[in-house]
């Protein structure tokens, strides 16, 4: 929970993604981790961040739930996966076009059309000190 505050804290302190985030008016986006007991995830967890015109007007950490009923977009990966993209190995953009992650729910040509502020997402999921389970 206090990683999912400090993102929402992080994109609204970031003047590019305020900027490039200006046109997204689609709804609430899901990041979904499935759950695997290797990594100690007995459950599938992640956040929902309620953005909106280049601000993230909420942040929510969920659990043991997949599918979201306030997010417009979902997508899901595995552990590994978003590892890779919060370290920054991964762009989420290109996972999803090379079904690495999957948009679950959402409109794929929509969240396509916005390479730049989910770059920008990504770089702010960079900056906030992190612990992974492995």
């Amino acid at each position: 929970m206090e990683w999912t505050e400090a993102l929402r804290v992080t994109l609204n302190n970031d003047r590019a993604y305020r900027e490039a985030g200006k046109p997204w008016t689609f709804g609430a986006v899901a990041m979904i981790v499935r759950s695997d007991a290797n990594n100690g995830l007995e459950q599938d967890a992640g956040i929902v961040l309620h953005v909106h015109r280049g601000e993230c007007h909420g942040a929510r950490f969920v659990e043991g739930d997949s599918d979201p009923r306030d997010a417009e977009f979902v997508i899901v990966g595995t552990y590994d996966r978003w590892r890779d993209v919060i370290e920054g190995r991964l762009d989420p953009i290109k996972a999803m076009m090379e079904g690495k992650l999957k948009l679950t729910r959402g409109h794929l040509p929509t969240i396509i059309r916005f390479v730049e502020p989910s770059r920008l997402i990504v770089a702010s999921a960079t900056k906030v000190p992190t612990r992974f389970a492995d």
